[in-house]
């Protein structure tokens, strides 16, 4: 019998994003054998076992997770309210459904979307009060998957991240479209809502290492883990001026507060779809990650450090 079959099965639903990408490459690192499974996967870190599939179809989720002892769910669905809400109950349900057929433990990358407007910092049992239709759907598919593990018919953990930033997250990380990309091109920031208000960011390659540590740890199955996200935060205006600073840039910006979403959201309809979402910039957003950082012992990254790192790679 060959090493590679006795050896346990990594599955990444929803590969190709910035935190699945960065998660391969971590898995990889630590030797783990790894599949790669989204509508048309690539290699990434020399992974060679990659499997097309649609998560919203059940027996293609079966047939991806098939031989897999732990499968990450890091998906991410293009921002749209129509698409979440038809294909988010099926893929959890099809993933959960494969899960338990193939034996596999799961942890699901989720945001903080379910919490809704928090008076005061997100912990791990923070009660869901969605304020928008997105995290109506999030709160739904996380307890969903938290029933099903009190219920002993699966082995999961909910994984959460804040907004995140970090090198690669050029399409999907706020300080790297509205702050970096703006000054690279000589042009004004932009923040969205209030530049007043604290705001946590998640570093991705922290998000990536937090994933596989629960991963190798048998005591942190069936409970909800912050993935470790420095605290306290700057706020807007103190982004804007930790960027420019690093890219000797003027920390020139403007604010899109909910009257300018609305104009754009004329002709961009991801820019529609942000602007339910603002409640997240318009009062403080603090993002505790206390407990994943006490059990591993870990410090999450400085944002001095992160926003160097991520300037590094972009160069």
């Amino acid at each position: 019998m060959s090493d590679s079959s006795i050896q346990p099965l990594y599955t990444i639903l929803g590969a190709g994003g910035i935190i699945a990408n960065e998660l391969a490459a971590e898995l990889v690192k630590n030797q783990k054998r790894v599949r790669l499974v989204s509508r048309s996967p690539k290699s990434i870190a020399g992974i060679t076992d990659l499997v097309p599939a649609d998560i919203t179809d059940s027996a293609q989720t079966k047939k991806a997770v098939r031989g897999s002892s732990v499968v990450f769910l890091t998906a991410g669905l293009k921002y749209d309210i129509k698409v979440w809400a038809d294909a988010w109950p099926k893929i959890m349900t099809n993933v959960i459904g494969a899960c338990k057929e193939a034996g596999a433990k799961l942890i699901f990358f989720d945001n903080v979307y379910s919490y809704g407007l928090v008076n005061g910092p997100m912990k791990e049992d923070t009660p869901y009060h969605p304020a928008s239709k997105k995290g109506a759907i999030r709160a739904a598919i996380a307890t969903q998957l938290l029933n099903e593990t009190k219920a002993g018919n699966l082995t999961a953990t909910i994984a959460r991240a804040a907004d995140f930033y970090g090198p690669g997250a050029d399409k999907t990380g706020f300080l790297n479209l509205l702050i970096i990309d703006k000054f690279k091109k000589n042009s004004s920031a932009m923040w969205l809502g209030k530049d007043d208000q604290t705001h946590s960011y998640t570093f991705t390659p922290d998000a990536a290492k937090g994933l596989y540590l629960l991963s190798q740890d048998d005591t942190s199955w069936n409970q909800v883990w912050h993935l470790p996200t420095t605290n306290p935060a700057p706020d807007g205006k103190g982004y804007i001026q930790l960027i420019a600073a690093q890219m000797n840039a003027k920390p020139k910006y403007m604010k899109l507060g909910s009257f300018m979403l609305t104009l754009s959201g004329l002709f961009d309809t991801t820019i529609r779809e942000m602007k339910e979402m603002l409640y997240q910039n318009n009062h403080p957003y603090i993002f505790d990650s206390s407990k994943f950082e006490r059990h591993f012992n870990v410090k999450p990254t400085s944002y001095e450090e992160g926003i160097r790192l991520t300037l590094a790679h972009s160069k």
